[in-house]
């Protein structure tokens, strides 16, 4: 017969964070509840205890300790641009009919390991909106395995994960857009401006501009694969190059609309008519 104790997951308190970290029970107190000031050092020994030990305030205990506050977080890379400001103001929106506050942090997306607490979470918020690239797998999975509400914009879900996400159709409205090129304008020699590299929506938008080139018996070239990274600037660079190496080319599809605008500025600034001489969309 097994042994009942062997199996019997014990659940880890505060006695036992403070324990790991070396600090106090009050101290892992008020990293978890935000209630004062603590050192950066000690924030993360914390917080590497609450992780390595999957530790979660009980819910009773929440509840008694008041700790809805009646608001949704929002983690952005920016808010300025012209595809943030709808965005957030559509969110704010929807959060104050449903009777929620909107916080926002705005930094931007870094691959390095975080050394302190992460800007919005359970302790300052219900919930989570996390814009693609805000937060690493392996912080979505902490959360999501306390149970905290979390709802992912233009990414998916990691493996494994049942995280809800709001997502585009990225690879059929590319190759839509393409298509339209090909069909309509006769397009033949179609450049690509993909976004960061490694961000899923402009993978998939790529994958779609392929897909939509093969059908039509065309073979992509790699010289007019371009990196405009989402930014004005990056497209204006990108086509700059294109041009600068003569490269032939009577159309662009751009991975965002900023993207296209900084290629309308460089065929303008080269005296290329848009559309007349090279047609530009964006997704």
């Amino acid at each position: 017969m097994a042994d009942n104790h062997s199996r019997t997951h014990k659940r880890a308190t505060i006695s036992d964070v403070a324990r790991m970290a070396g600090v106090s029970i009050s101290t892992v107190s008020r990293v978890v509840n935000g209630t004062a000031p603590v050192a950066e050092d000690t924030v993360y020994q914390v917080n590497r205890a609450i992780e390595a030990l999957h530790y979660a305030p009980h819910a009773a205990a929440r509840t008694l300790a008041g700790r809805r506050t009646d608001t949704i977080g929002l983690l952005l890379p920016e808010i300025s641009g012209a595809f943030y400001a709808p965005l957030i103001r559509g969110i704010e929106t929807a959060a104050r009919e449903s009777g929620f506050d909107l916080l926002i942090h705005s930094a931007p997306p870094t691959d390095r390991p975080r050394r302190t607490q992460l800007p919005l979470d359970e302790h300052n918020t219900d919930g989570l909106l996390v814009f693609t690239g805000r937060l690493t797998d392996q912080e979505l999975a902490l959360l999501h395995a306390r149970g905290f509400p979390l709802l992912l914009l233009y990414r998916s879900p990691p493996e494994g994960l049942a995280i809800p996400a709001v997502i585009q159709e990225n690879r059929d409205g590319a190759r839509q857009l393409v298509e339209h090129l090909i069909i309509v304008h006769g397009c033949r020699r179609i450049g690509f401006l993909a976004g960061p590299p490694g961000n899923e929506d402009s993978l998939w938008r790529e994958a779609g501009y392929a897909e939509a080139l093969r059908q039509h018996g065309i073979a992509p070239d790699p010289a007019l694969r371009g990196v405009g990274r989402f930014e004005e600037a990056g497209g204006r660079e990108a086509v700059r190059a294109w041009l600068q190496q003569g490269l032939d080319f009577d159309a662009i599809f751009a991975g965002d609309d900023e993207t296209a605008s900084g290629a309308i500025l460089a065929l303008r600034e080269a005296g290329v008519r848009v559309p007349e001489d090279v047609a530009v969309v964006g997704f």
